[in-house]
C-alpha cells in the first residue's frame, strides 16, 4: 500500500509538471527584442490577468501555441500588469491586444479568437503573400476575389517585383496578390511588362497602373490599390466599414430602407455625384432599418428615408441634409459642393444647457462648450465620459471629490464633465475623443489642451492641477475623499468604443 501511494504521488507530480508546461513564451523588457526580432513570424498577446476577454482567450491561445509549434510558428504573451511601462511604450491601450510580428515589425491580428481560428490565420500568414500565376491559373485568379492585383515582370528579382512583394506583405489580409513571368500571361492580359493590373468585380473591371512604373514604390502601389478598392458607391456594413474608415476620406451616406421598391432609383440618383467627386469623398448606401442608431449618431433626427449625410471621419463632424427638403441629384450635389468648398456648417449634437449648475462639477454640453472652455479668465479641467464606460463610473466619485476640493475657486478653475456620446465637440477644438475617460486641461488664456495621463487617484489629480494652473488656487482640505479602488491602477487608462455604433 505504501508503494502504491508513492507511485500515485509521483504520478501526480508528473501530471502537475505537464499541466504547468506552456508552449506560449513569456516576454519581458529583458527578452522582448531578442525573442521577437529574429522571428519571421510570431503572434504576441498583450494581456491583463483581470481581463475577462483575456481569460476566455487563454486556453485557445495555449492550444494554438502547441499546434503551431510543430509548424515553427511561435506564440508569446506579455503581462501588462507586471510590465506596464513596456505595454504603454508599445501603445497598448486595451486587452487583449494581439499583434503579428515579422522581424520586429507588427500588424494587428484580425483573425478569430478560437484555437482553430488562430491556427488557420497564422498558418495562412506563413504562406507567401504573392501567388505565382501561370497561363493555367490566370483566368481563375482574375475572379478569385472582388479585387485582385497582378504584377507582370520579366524577372522575379526586378526592382518592381521587390516593391510589389513589399506591398503584398503589408496588405496580405486585405487583398489577393499575384506575380507572373509567364509570357503567355502577358499575351492573355494584353500588356507589355513591367506592369501592374488590378482586376475588379465592380466598376471598371481592369485597371493598369497609370503612372511611371519604373519608379513606383510600395507607398505608390498602396495608395493606388486602396483608392480602387472603394467602389463609386457600395453598401456599407460591419464587414467593409474599416476600408472606408482607414481611407481617411469623408464618407457620404445615403440611408435607405432596403425593402423600398425605389431603392435602386435612389442609389442611381447619387451615383453621378459619387463618380464626379470620387477621390475626394467616398459614397455609400446603408441599411437605415438595421443601422438606425448610426443615423441618429450622425444627427439625422427622424426615421425618414431616404436621407443623406456627409461625415468628416477624421474630425468627427457631421453635415446632414435637411430631412424636410426634397432629396434630388441637384440638392445633393449642392450640399457636397458646399462641403468641399468649406461653406457648410457642421451639425453639432448637444444636450440642453442646464437651467442651473447644482454640483461642484460643471455639467458641460456642446452648445456651451466654447463659452465655458474658452473663457480666458479661467483654467478648465474636463472629463469626457460615456455613460456605459466602466472606467468612467469608477472615476466618478474621485472626479466629484476633485470638484468639491476646488468648489470655492470656481471663478478661476472649472472642474467639468461632458457626456461625449450626447454632445459633439465644436470645430474650434483641436482634438477628437478616441477613448473614455479622456481628461483634458486648458490654462486660462491659452488655446492649448494638456492631456492628463496619470493614475486616477485624487492625490495625483490634485498634484497635476497644482503643477499646471495659471495661478495658485485655494482648495477645500475638508472635502471628503473618495473610496479608493485597488483595481484601478491595473486598468488601462481609457476604454475604447468605436464611434460608428453597430458598424
Amino acid at each position: 500500500m505504501r508503494f502504491q501511494n508513492v507511485i500515485s504521488t509521483a504520478s501526480l507530480l508528473a501530471l502537475a509538471s505537464v499541466v504547468a508546461a506552456s508552449d506560449v513564451l513569456d516576454l519581458t523588457p529583458d527578452n522582448f527584442d531578442d525573442t521577437v526580432n529574429p522571428e519571421s513570424l510570431m503572434l504576441v498577446e498583450f494581456f491583463a490577468p483581470w481581463c475577462g476577454h483575456c481569460k476566455a482567450l487563454a486556453p485557445h491561445y495555449e492550444e494554438a501555441a502547441t499546434v503551431l509549434k510543430e509548424k515553427d510558428i511561435k506564440l508569446a504573451k506579455v503581462n501588462c500588469v507586471d510590465e506596464a511601462d513596456m505595454c504603454q511604450k508599445n501603445g497598448v491601450q486595451g486587452y487583449p491586444t494581439l499583434r503579428v510580428y515579422r522581424n520586429g515589425e507588427h500588424t494587428q491580428y484580425s483573425g478569430p479568437r478560437s484555437a482553430e481560428g488562430i491556427i488557420s490565420y497564422m498558418t495562412k500568414q506563413s504562406l507567401p503573400a504573392v501567388g505565382s500565376i501561370t497561363k493555367e491559373t490566370f483566368n481563375a485568379f482574375k475572379k478569385a476575389d472582388k479585387l485582385v492585383v497582378l504584377a507582370l515582370v520579366n524577372s522575379a528579382s526586378d526592382a518592381l517585383a521587390v516593391e510589389f512583394n513589399a506591398t503584398a506583405a503589408k496588405h496580405r489580409d486585405d487583398f489577393l496578390f499575384g506575380l507572373t513571368t509567364d509570357k503567355e500571361v502577358f499575351e492573355a492580359a494584353s500588356v507589355t511588362p513591367p506592369a501592374v493590373i488590378v482586376y475588379r468585380s465592380f466598376d471598371e473591371p481592369v485597371t493598369e497602373y497609370p503612372y511611371p512604373i519604373a519608379s513606383a514604390t510600395t507607398a505608390d502601389f498602396e495608395s493606388w490599390i486602396k483608392d480602387l478598392a472603394v467602389p463609386v458607391i457600395d453598401q456599407v456594413n460591419a464587414e467593409n466599414y474599416q476600408v472606408y474608415a482607414q481611407s481617411g476620406k469623408p464618407l457620404a451616406y445615403l440611408f435607405l430602407d432596403p425593402t423600398d421598391e425605389n431603392k435602386d432609383e435612389y442609389i442611381n440618383l447619387v451615383k453621378p455625384i459619387a463618380a464626379k467627386y470620387k477621390g475626394k469623398l467616398n459614397f455609400v448606401w446603408i441599411d437605415a432599418v438595421q443601422f438606425g442608431d448610426h443615423a441618429k449618431a450622425l444627427n439625422l433626427q427622424e426615421a425618414k428615408w431616404p436621407s443623406f449625410v456627409v461625415q468628416d471621419l477624421s474630425n468627427q463632424l457631421k453635415y446632414p441634409f435637411d430631412q424636410s427638403a426634397e432629396l434630388t441629384e441637384s440638392s445633393i450635389g449642392k450640399l457636397v459642393e458646399a462641403y468641399l468648398d468649406g461653406k457648410l456648417e457642421p451639425s453639432l449634437k448637444s444636450q440642453p444647457i442646464p437651467a442651473e449648475q447644482t454640483e461642484s462639477v460643471w455639467e458641460l454640453v456642446g452648445k456651451q462648450f466654447d463659452e465655458v472652455v474658452f473663457d480666458d479668465s479661467k483654467d478648465v479641467f474636463v472629463e469626457f465620459y460615456a455613460p456605459w464606460c466602466g472606467h468612467c463610473k469608477r472615476l466618478k466619485p474621485t472626479w466629484d471629490s476633485l470638484g468639491d476640493r476646488y468648489a470655492d475657486a470656481k471663478d478661476r478653475l472649472v472642474i467639468a464633465k461632458m457626456d461625449a456620446t450626447e454632445n459633439d465637440l465644436p470645430p474650434s477644438v483641436p482634438f477628437r475623443i478616441a477613448g473614455f475617460p479622456t481628461l483634458k486641461f486648458k490654462k486660462a488664456g491659452s488655446k492649448e489642451f494638456i492631456d492628463y495621463d496619470g493614475d486616477r487617484t485624487l492625490e495625483s489629480l490634485v498634484a497635476f492641477l497644482e503643477e499646471n494652473v495659471s495661478a495658485p488656487v485655494e482648495k477645500n482640505e475638508t472635502a471628503v475623499p473618495p473610496p479608493e479602488s485597488p483595481e484601478s491602477a491595473q486598468e488601462p487608462l481609457v476604454e475604447h468604443h468605436e464611434h460608428h455604433d453597430e458598424l
